[in-house]
């Protein structure tokens, strides 16, 4: 679903795009995608030589659940002395939280396709291999403790 814009990415930036076809949620759950591209990532920057690339300049890239999937990894990735850095990670809206569904980004996008609330929650549901009659209570914030919650106020809260 993306070869064309990766091509178009490649040709206009001079670079080298890998993209990895990773194992698809509700059939594979959760860590099944992530685990894919961590497998792929790390063999390309182990061969990095054998593919021609300048090691200084690798970044990761994704959008949506693909963003979630390059976070992940680019954090896993960080504290390996073993493989080159990576440069940057680009992240084109990305699933990065399921905390909470009635932070301002969802209350102001809650009409827009592909960022519907419910959406959201039901393709996270579908990741973690939740099941839907549960969307109630994620839409409400229900499924987290109240520790947790607090202990995550910080960087997930409406302000």
């Amino acid at each position: 679903s993306h070869e064309k814009i990766c091509r178009y990415i490649a040709r206009e930036s001079e670079s080298v795009v890998v993209s990895v076809g990773y194992r698809l949620a509700p059939e594979h759950k959760y860590p099944a995608a992530y685990e894919d591209c961590l497998s792929a990532t790390i063999h390309f920057l182990k061969n990095i030589k054998h593919y021609g690339v300048d090691p200084a300049r690798v970044i990761v890239c994704g959008d949506s659940a693909g963003g979630n999937l390059a976070a992940a990894v680019s954090q896993t990735l960080v504290g390996r002395s073993d493989l080159p850095r990576l440069r940057a990670q680009i992240l084109i809206y990305p699933g990065l939280q399921a905390l909470d569904f009635n932070l301002p980004s969802y209350q102001q996008n809650r009409g827009v396709p592909l960022l519907l609330r419910e959406r959201a929650a039901f393709y996270v549901l579908q990741y973690l291999n939740g099941h839907t009659l549960h969307m109630q209570e994620v839409l409400e914030g229900s499924h987290i403790p109240p520790d947790m919650r607090l202990k995550y106020r910080k960087w997930v809260s409406p302000d």
